[in-house]
C-alpha cells in the first residue's frame, strides 16, 4: 500500500498480507479486535502463533484488547483459546450484541474490515485513513464499554454446586480411578459414580474431562484459603 493508496480491497488472507500485512505485524502502542469468534481465519496455526508473540508485546508495554460476542464461548477449544490470551495479558470482552466478521486496528493508524466470503475467500478491505479508523475506533469503544469482561461472562450463569461437589470435580483432576476417587470422599461407589453423573448435567458437559475443564473455567475447582 502507497503512501497515496491509504484504502484497498484485496481478495484472499494471503493477497491481504502481500499488500498490508506490514501495516499490522509490529503494533506498538495497541491492537484492537472485534469478531463474532474465533473462527474467522482459515489458517489456525497463525492465530496460535500469534499468541506466543502477543506475550512478549504485551510485557514491553503494548495494549490487547479483544471483543467477541457469545458464539467465541460455543465450544470448549474457543473458550480455552480466550482464557489462554488472558493468561499472556490480553484483555478479552464477551458482547451480547453480533458482531462484524472481523476488525482489527493497529496503533489507529492502520485497519482492516474483513468482509464476507467471495468465491470461497473473504474480501478485506485495508486502510490508513484516519477519519476511517477514527469513526470504527469509535464504534469499537462503545461496544467494548457495554462488553462484560471474559471471566465475568463465564460466571454468569455458575451452577449452585456444594462444597462436595466442588472436591468431586477436583477428583476428576487427579486421575483417581472411581474407587479410588470413592474411597477418598468417603463415598461409596455407587454414590460418588451417581454425583459424577449429577456434575456433568449441570455443567453441560459430554464427558469427565470435558466437566473438568469447564468446572476449572469456571473457576469450582479452586480451593477456599484454608482447605487442604
Amino acid at each position: 500500500m502507497s503512501a497515496a493508496e491509504t484504502t484497498i480491497t484485496v481478495h484472499g488472507e494471503l493477497e491481504l498480507a502481500a499488500r498490508a500485512g506490514h501495516l499490522f505485524r509490529f503494533p506498538v502502542s495497541e491492537f484492537v479486535c472485534a469478531a463474532s469468534d474465533l473462527n474467522t481465519w482459515s489458517h489456525r496455526a497463525a492465530r496460535d502463533t500469534a499468541v506466543g508473540r502477543m506475550e512478549a508485546r504485551v510485557r514491553s508495554g503494548l495494549t490487547v484488547r479483544k471483543l467477541y460476542s457469545a458464539a467465541a464461548l460455543a465450544d470448549e477449544d474457543q473458550r480455552l483459546h480466550l482464557l489462554e490470551l488472558r493468561t499472556v495479558g490480553a484483555q478479552v470482552r464477551i458482547c451480547a450484541t453480533g458482531l462484524p466478521h472481523e476488525t482489527i486496528i493497529s496503533d489507529r493508524k492502520a485497519m482492516i474490515l474483513a468482509g464476507a466470503k467471495v468465491r470461497g475467500e473473504r474480501e478485506f478491505t485495508a486502510t490508513t485513513s484516519p477519519a476511517l479508523i477514527a469513526a470504527v475506533y469509535s464504534m469499537f469503544d462503545a461496544a467494548w464499554e457495554g462488553a462484560v469482561v471474559l471471566e465475568q461472562y463465564l460466571s454468569q450463569d455458575l451452577p449452585s454446586i456444594d462444597a462436595e461437589g466442588k472436591a468431586l470435580l477436583r477428583m476428576l483432576t487427579t486421575g483417581l480411578t472411581d474407587e479410588a476417587a470413592a474411597r477418598r470422599m468417603g463415598l461409596s461407589l455407587r454414590t460418588y459414580r451417581r454425583r459424577v453423573a449429577e456434575m456433568m448435567r449441570l455443567l453441560e458437559a459430554e464427558s469427565r474431562f470435558q466437566a473438568g475443564v469447564r468446572a476449572g473455567e469456571l473457576g469450582l475447582t479452586q480451593r477456599a484459603p484454608g482447605v487442604m
